[in-house]
């Protein structure tokens, strides 16, 4: 292959655009495929984003985060009474009547709660023990509830007498997909603000710690020196969501928020006072058949999909709001719509960056995997820190970018190894060309493929009295008759899996075991078989070939191969201004003087000979007899040589 080396590289690099500069520098000289994906993938999924459709996936990872990060268990503070299938029955009622909720209030007053928080409705009297639950209620530690609706007609009102600074709202938000995530702090029914009960509650647990209740910033809730940042529709991987009154994230402690006791329990007296001495109490149902019960983020983690009753959540919210101003925790924080188109586009920008750049298929999923998890580990702890990012919406730009970048590189190989193959393929055989192609970073990077040491059968061929031929007749009669004959034999070659090395004139050098390595000693044997069948083969098409040059008054021919397993070196030959794909080694020369020894020792058309070398890998396939030990010539020591009378035994 004089010249196909030098010819690749100066034509691969002009078809491709450099491929050099465009795989192995740094910034890349054409960017223009990879900054247009960025640029469309970025652009359609902030669009999607802004159309909330990537909100279902965002608050499901929310969950998740939930439930993964470290538990910091029950609140202290608090103590629920809970209202439970158990009491229910004991009581035979539900509602249960009003003189039984007086009794419970009244024995938990008796041993100092800071305050006491009723989430049951009682708009209406449920007899008996109407007038002893009023007297309850005149209590200003106890907090009832209301509810506000969307018109007078939803709204339930609170007990009656009851001043509006010791009444609290217990509206739940759920969102779109009916999971409670935020805690609905402040809110109007278009007459009046209303604070929520576990607004109420924090705030009178607050003022006997003698916080300040009264600050604003700059219209946030400030409570102490806690302001309370208001929950947009697009805060976090919120896009789609209704954001009026004053909202925050609910921040979940545990699914147990608090120590619970039950009602029963408290009638009693069994009601220890050091879980009830400076506490909230709240009071609610958490029995299932009165249906107030709602999913949270841990409810999808549960196997039974658990619900949390109501009263638990309030005692979240309430938990949380004091955890903030007491103890600096418990709220979340937003980046901005910039920050987060910022980050968004950042991971669209590094999945491209990656797929463009690596070309090592492992080093690519290793890096991949790493940054994947770098980007789920920095969001998670955020979270941890009480920080709610996106992280569908950068996953997705990682992903999309580099599935994209890989698809297109991936055709764009495909387009270039077509080239390669076209141009490669007229000039040298396939296993040549696709490992030219396999080496072409390193061919275009130095002008050379590295050399390899492996073990291999060579074939030599020669025409005997081929001078005299070519005297004989003109070399536009010589020169077709030659291509038929080396035809043949490449066909034959290709055939039987070896690779054409070079045409010398009319001899070939044909090589078994190049340009993969073959390592083992049983594909070692299999070159040296395939060698031997394709000589065998050669053998058998001449005399066809001679009858039919002899019918148009073309020359006959006959053959000598040489052929000698042993090893060898395969590389770049030459320099910048020549190279070809060279094979050497004295394998390859005593392949060529087993072609050439005892030249008058022909007697068949085509004479094969082969050194013991490859006889002890053919394991007795083939006919052979024996010549004895042959001095060769340039070579100090005898050769074994064997002559082959025929194809493989197997197949006769």
């Amino acid at each position: 292959m004089p010249k196909l080396l030098k010819r690749f590289h100066h034509q691969l690099e002009k078809k491709l655009g450099s491929w050099k500069k465009l795989t192995y520098s740094f910034p890349f000289a054409d960017l223009q495929p990879l900054a247009i994906t960025w640029l469309l993938v970025t652009g359609t999924l902030l669009g999607v984003r802004h159309l909330g459709w990537l909100q279902p996936l965002e608050l499901k990872a929310f969950d998740l985060m939930v439930q993964l990060r470290p538990d910091p268990g029950a609140d202290p503070r608090l103590l629920v009474v809970t209202i439970t299938e158990q009491d229910i029955h004991a009581f035979k009622k539900w509602p249960i009547s009003d003189r039984v909720l007086a009794r419970a209030i009244a024995e938990i007053a008796r041993l100092e709660p800071t305050v006491i928080g009723l989430d049951i409705i009682r708009d209406i009297p449920y007899e008996p023990g109407n007038a002893e639950l009023a007297a309850q209620f005149k209590n200003p530690k106890v907090i009832p509830i209301t509810f506000i609706g969307n018109s007078e007609y939803d709204r339930v009102p609170p007990p009656p007498n009851i001043p509006k600074e010791r009444i609290g709202f217990n509206n739940l938000v759920i969102d779109p997909d009916g999971i409670i995530r935020r805690n609905l702090m402040l809110a109007s029914d278009g007459k009046s603000t209303f604070n929520s009960f576990s607004m109420r509650l924090a705030l009178d647990y607050l003022a006997s710690k003698k916080i300040d209740l009264n600050e604003t910033n700059n219209d946030n809730i400030e409570i102490g020196k806690t302001v309370f940042p208001q929950l947009r529709s697009h805060s976090g991987g919120y896009q789609k969501i209704n954001d009026q009154g004053y909202q925050i994230m609910l921040n979940y402690r545990s699914p147990e928020v608090a120590k619970t006791v039950r009602l029963t329990e408290v009638l009693e007296g069994k009601l220890d006072p050091k879980w009830v001495k400076g506490k909230i109490v709240l009071i609610g149902t958490t029995a299932p058949t009165v249906r107030d019960i709602f999913s949270t983020p841990y409810s999808a983690n549960a196997s039974e999909n658990r619900k949390m009753p109501g009263v638990l959540i309030h005692a979240t919210a309430t938990s949380q709001i004091i955890s903030a101003v007491l103890d600096g925790k418990g709220l979340f924080w937003f980046w901005d719509e910039w920050q987060k188109i910022l980050w968004i586009a950042v991971w669209g920008a590094v999945g491209g960056c990656l797929s463009w750049r690596l070309e090592n298929t492992l080093s690519f999923i290793v890096s991949a995997i790493a940054l994947g998890g770098l980007l789920w580990g920095f969001t998670f702890f955020l979270f941890t820190q009480q920080g709610w990012i996106s992280l569908i919406a950068p996953t997705l730009a990682f992903a999309i970018t580099t599935g994209v970048v890989i698809t297109y590189k991936y055709q764009q190989s495909k387009q270039q190894q077509e080239i390669v193959m076209k141009l490669l393929g007229q000039q040298t055989s396939p296993a040549i060309a696709n490992a030219l192609w396999k080496e072409r970073v390193h061919l275009l990077q130095s002008g050379l493929l590295p050399g390899q040491r492996l073990i291999a059968t060579i074939i030599m061929t020669d025409l005997q009295g081929f001078s005299t031929i070519s005297e004989q007749l003109p070399p536009e009669v010589v020169m077709p008759w030659l291509n038929e004959y080396l035809s043949a034999m490449a066909q034959e070659v290709q055939k039987h899996q070896g690779v054409i090395n070079k045409f010398t004139g009319d001899g070939m050098l044909a090589v078994f075991g190049v340009p993969i390595p073959r390592t083992t000693p049983e594909e070692i044997a299999e070159d040296a078989r395939l060698a031997v069948s394709c000589a065998v083969a050669i053998s058998s098409l001449l005399p066809a070939l001679n009858q039919n040059w002899l019918a148009r008054g073309l020359p006959s021919a006959k053959m000598r191969v040489g052929i000698f397993t042993g090893p060898i070196m395969v590389g770049s030959l030459g320099g910048k201004t020549r190279l070809e794909y060279g094979v050497i080694g004295d394998s390859v020369n005593i392949a060529s003087r087993l072609e050439s020894c005892e030249k008058d020792r022909q007697e068949d058309t085509c004479r094969i000979l082969i050194a013991e070398e490859t006889l002890v890998h053919l394991e007795g396939k083939f006919e052979v007899e024996s010549w004895g030990a042959l001095p060769l010539k340039g070579r100090q020591q005898k050769v074994n040589v064997y002559r082959v009378l025929g194809g493989e035994i197997s197949e006769r």
